[in-house]
Formats: structure tokens, sequence, C-alpha cells
């Protein structure tokens, strides 16, 4: 602990110090900060930092500085305490204040930055909301009559409770979310996606004869229409008349006439047409990803698989792979299972099988540096979380990033082929295995495959890396 404390002064004063520090927050394997100014921050020699495996500086003032797994959070503690002069948000963020950001372009990358934000703090209860799910799953699979049994009806039905609270309440979650990133009332956000799911919806849809009675889920508005990308872009909506209200609002009627004007001004709008705008494009986007992804065609659910997972580590180098959160989402929600991510949980596997490759080739020249890097970043890349063989491995070495995600491609057009669904997003490698429960396989069935994939994944990606990467292309910087 007394390194890591070292390590995270040195990256608060690389940072320039707490004042500079804006907000603070981590994610799995990743510290996320924004500073005020960029100007004096060092971000070579942060990079030099140890435990530091990488940087991904995309937009003005916003440091994702990777860690890896279960280094994370405690870093983020270490940083916020050093920063303990600042004020601190419930979040445990610093506050950030005035801040001095550059003009930023509106580009797709940035939509998905955007995106990550609001899903990443939301990932930890998606994972246990999903493995419960998944045990469930297993228990009714395995044991028919479960309900005649008291004990595993109560272990059912608790694990089911679990998921429920994240699933039930997955658009107030998001609203929540969505109103910190736009800088909203955050419990104003909560409310306006709690709406969302409500059965008061039903009763209006029905008052303006929007509701199909003898097909509700036709229905141009209905409880759920929109889901969580309806909440993303109703309180975008709701921040922009918060702050308009606010900078006119008298302050001694402020606290009480803001809230209750916003929230009058943007439900009507959001209800009638937000909503049912949003739920024809979560309808289309959940169409497309089933059409690819389950589709009647083998020969097109091979393709999907294999492309998305050979693309998936690119996303996950540049950290943009958050902004698919939405996508698992609104899959979760339109068909109760999500179809994507078993084929990109094969990336992970595919970074296993290159770097052994690579192991392999520095044992022979006798580089124990590489090979101690490799030895420590694998139990990591097992579990799934391949940010340390990617910053420490294969994407410096180049070609073994590239064939890493081919690899992974096999696998992916495995998994996909056979219609392994999941019951969340967030777990991989062999911690993904209690996840991958759904669809039409079966849950046993569809974890032996999912299994199948990661040995394709591995093995794949060992022989192309082995074949076509020669050990002299190993760079001097990863020499003794």
């Amino acid at each position: 602990m007394q390194k890591m404390r070292k390590n995270a002064e040195a990256i608060v004063r690389l940072l320039d110090g707490s004042e500079n520090i804006a907000s603070l927050s981590n994610c799995m394997t990743r510290l996320r900060v924004t500073v005020r100014s960029e100007e004096a921050v060092d971000e070579s020699a942060i990079r030099e930092v140890p435990d530091v495996l990488s940087i991904v500086h995309d937009r003005p003032c916003y440091y994702e500085i990777i860690v890896g797994p279960g280094k994370s959070r405690t870093y983020a503690d270490l940083c916020r305490e050093l920063c303990k002069d600042a004020a601190v948000q419930k979040e445990g963020t610093v506050d950030a204040g005035p801040q001095q950001h550059k003009p930023q372009k509106r580009t797709i990358r940035t939509a998905l930055k955007t995106l990550g934000d609001i899903f990443v703090p939301l990932i930890p209860g998606v994972i246990a909301a999903g493995i419960c799910a998944g045990f469930a799953s297993l228990i009714a699979q395995a044991v028919p009559d479960y309900e005649n049994v008291p004990a595993w009806n109560l272990v059912y039905q608790i694990l089911s409770l679990i998921n429920a609270s994240f699933m039930t309440f997955i658009t107030a979650w998001v609203g929540y979310r969505a109103a910190e990133r736009f800088g909203a009332t955050p419990i104003l956000g909560g409310m306006l996606g709690l709406i969302t799911s409500l059965d008061g919806v039903n009763s209006i849809a029905s008052i303006l004869g929007l509701a199909n009675e003898s097909a509700p889920l036709q229905s141009v508005l209905r409880a759920g229409k929109g889901g969580v990308l309806a909440v993303v872009f109703g309180v975008l909506l709701l921040s922009f008349v918060e702050k308009k209200l606010r900078a006119h609002m008298p302050k001694t009627i402020d606290i009480v006439a803001t809230p209750l004007l916003t929230l009058l001004i943007c439900v009507i709008p959001y209800v009638l047409v937000i909503m049912p705008l949003f739920g024809y494009v979560s309808s289309g986007i959940a169409w497309v990803f089933g059409r690819l992804c389950l589709s009647e065609s083998a020969v097109v659910r091979i393709l999907t698989g294999f492309v998305s997972a050979a693309l998936f580590l690119p996303l996950v180098a540049t950290g943009m792979h958050h902004g698919l959160v939405a996508l698992y989402t609104v899959q979760l929600q339109e068909l109760g299972y999500v179809t994507l991510y078993p084929a990109l949980a094969m990336a992970g596997a595919g970074q296993v099988g290159a770097a052994l490759a690579v192991l392999v080739k520095a044992r022979r020249i006798g580089n124990k540096k590489l090979c101690a890097v490799i030895n420590g970043a694998m139990p990591a890349g097992l579990l799934g979380v391949g940010e340390p063989l990617i910053y420490g491995v294969t994407l410096p070495l180049g070609r073994p990033f590239i064939t890493a995600g081919i690899g992974a491609g096999f696998g992916g057009a495995l998994v996909m082929a056979f219609e392994v669904a999941s019951t969340t997003w967030g777990p991989s490698g062999l911690l993904g295995v209690f996840v991958m429960t759904a669809g039409p396989n079966g849950a046993v069935k569809s974890i032996l495959i999912y299994l199948a994939g990661l040995v394709v994944s591995c093995v794949c990606s060992f022989f192309i890396t082995l074949l076509t990467f020669r050990t002299k292309d190993l760079s001097d910087r990863m020499q003794n």
C-alpha cells in the first residue's frame, strides 16, 4: 500500500496538483481524471509511474490512466485522499468548479465517450444483477421442481430479487447518472427516468388513444417505451431547461420553483414525443442486432461474430468500448438478453493466446523483463480483463495486437453461430461463464459453447501470432 500511495502522490503531482483536478472517478481498470487545465500536466512522466500501463487522452482536459484490475479503485481512493482539501461530492469526485475546457467537436467518438461516462458507474450493479440472473437460470434448468424445494426456491427468489432491483429501475439509475453528466440536478434526472417505467404512462396512452390494447408492445406509447436512450435525451432536455430557469429565477424561490417547473415543462414533451420517438429507435437497434446476431442464416451470424470480435480490441485500447453499453442495455430491455456481448468477450481470450505466443519467443531469447510482464498480466487476462496485456504486451509490439483480434474473431464466429446470449455484460473470460446462460440453447449448452469459444480464440491467436510474429520484432524498449 505504501508503494501505491507514493505512486498516487506522483500521479497527483504530475497532474499539476490537487487544485488542478476537477473530477476523479474510476472504472474496473482505469483512473478517470478531468483537470481544469492540461498545460502543466506531464503526461509522459505519468506513463513512467509504476503501475501505470498507459494513458488515454482523447479529449481536452480528460485523462484515463490505466492501472489495471484491482488497483483502479485503490488509486482513486488514494488520490481523493490527497485531494481532501478540495470539495468532494457524494459520489467521491472532486467538485469540478469552473473549468477551462477547450472547445470540443461533437463526433461519434465524443458521443460514445459521453454514453460511457453515464453507464460505466452502473457496471457493478449490472454485473451483480446479471450473475444472479445467470445462476437463477441454471437453478431453473438443473432443478426443474425448485419451487417445491424450499431451499432451492429461497435461493432462486433471492437471486431473482437482486436482479430485479437493478433491472426494474434501470431507467432511474440511468437518469440519475445522465443528470450528473449533463450538469442537472441528479434526483430530477432519476425521477424523469423512473417515470419511463411507471404504469401511469399506460394510462396516459389510453387517454390519448396512443395505446394498442390488443397488442400492447405495438403501442405508440407504453411504459418503458424508448428505454435508456429516451432517458438520456430526456435528461439532456431537462438539464437545458433547468439551467435556463435557474439563471432567471429569483434566489428566494429557486429551491422550490426551479425543480417543480423543470419537471412540469419537461415531462409532457418527454412522455409524448421523446419516449415514442426513441421507442422506435430502440426497437430498430434491437431489430438490426437481432437480425445480425440471431439471423436464420448461419453465414450471417458467423460473419457478424467474426467482425465484431476482431474489431473490439481497438475500441478497448481507445476507451470507446464503454459507449457500447447503451447498445447492450437496449438489447437487454427489448429482448431480455444480450446477443452481441458474448462475441465481444472473445477478445480477451485472443489477447491471452497472442501473449502466450510472444512469451514463447521471449523465452527463446531470454527476455526476462517481457516474460515477467506477460506472467504478471496473464491471470487478469484469463479472467477477462484485457488492459494489462493490451498496454503491457500486444499493443506496444504492434503485430500481436492485430493477430489477437483476428484469433478472437474465430471464437466470436463460433459463439454467434450457436446463438449464445448473456444475461448481462461486464464479466468476460472465465468470469463470464455464469452470465452466458441466455438464448435458445439453454444455460448449460450455452456455457459449454462459450467455453469452447474461449479455447478457439486463444488457440487461433496463439498459432497466428506464433507464425507471423518474428523474434527480432521484439522492440528494443522491451529488452532486458
